[in-house]
């Protein structure tokens, strides 16, 4: 184990994107290491699976979002579509210790957790939250006492004086055992239920 003293802190490098008509809040635990960006937003691992997901939920088409040539998202087409349906992202973590200088979760330790309150004071339409990948869940069920749905399922939980929907959804990232139309097709459900598509 390493000695925490020695590893820096990182703090959130993004502000949150929050959209006033969202009606879903997405969450992420926090950004990989910025060698790793291929844009300066959330998922901006070129490897990472997010917006390929949406390509396909949306288009129907896994490269509508990909900018293959130059390695990178779409970025422009990204934020559009994300303010025309509504869907805001942030992560559950403000502030983090890379335990192993990776971008993997389970060597994530973090410092200071977002206010998730506080990120839906500025969405007032919102009513389901999908988080996308383990540590993140664990955040939103330990500090809000909701039990872990089925992969695809969701589970109400309070949060101040609102009952939210707290989606389960197959991590985005290369590294969960999943193909991406199998992961999409989560998606696709989740969007459909709450209006989205």
């Amino acid at each position: 184990m390493p000695d925490l003293e020695t590893i820096n802190i990182e703090h959130h490098p993004l502000k949150p994107f929050l959209p006033p008509n969202a009606r879903l809040l997405m969450l992420g635990s926090f950004p990989p290491p910025r060698k790793r960006w291929a844009m300066d937003f959330f998922y901006p691992n070129r490897t990472n699976m997010m917006w390929e997901i949406f390509g396909l939920v949306f288009f129907g088409d896994s490269q509508r979002l990909v900018d293959a040539d130059n390695k990178t998202f779409r970025l422009d087409d990204i934020v559009s579509l994300l303010n025309e349906r509504g869907i805001a992202i942030f992560d559950t973590a403000t502030a983090i210790r890379r335990l192993s200088g990776n971008a993997s979760d389970k060597d994530l330790e973090i410092v200071e957790k977002t206010e998730i309150p506080q990120l839906l004071s500025h969405i007032p339409l919102c009513n389901d939250i999908v988080c996308t990948g383990q540590k993140s869940f664990s955040v939103l069920t330990e500090d809000y006492g909701a039990a872990v749905p089925a992969m695809g399922e969701y589970n109400e939980l309070a949060i101040g004086d609102r009952t939210m929907r707290l989606w389960r959804m197959p991590s985005s990232s290369r590294a969960f055992p999943m193909k991406l139309p199998e992961k999409a097709a989560y998606y696709r459900t989740m969007m459909q239920t709450i209006g989205l598509v």
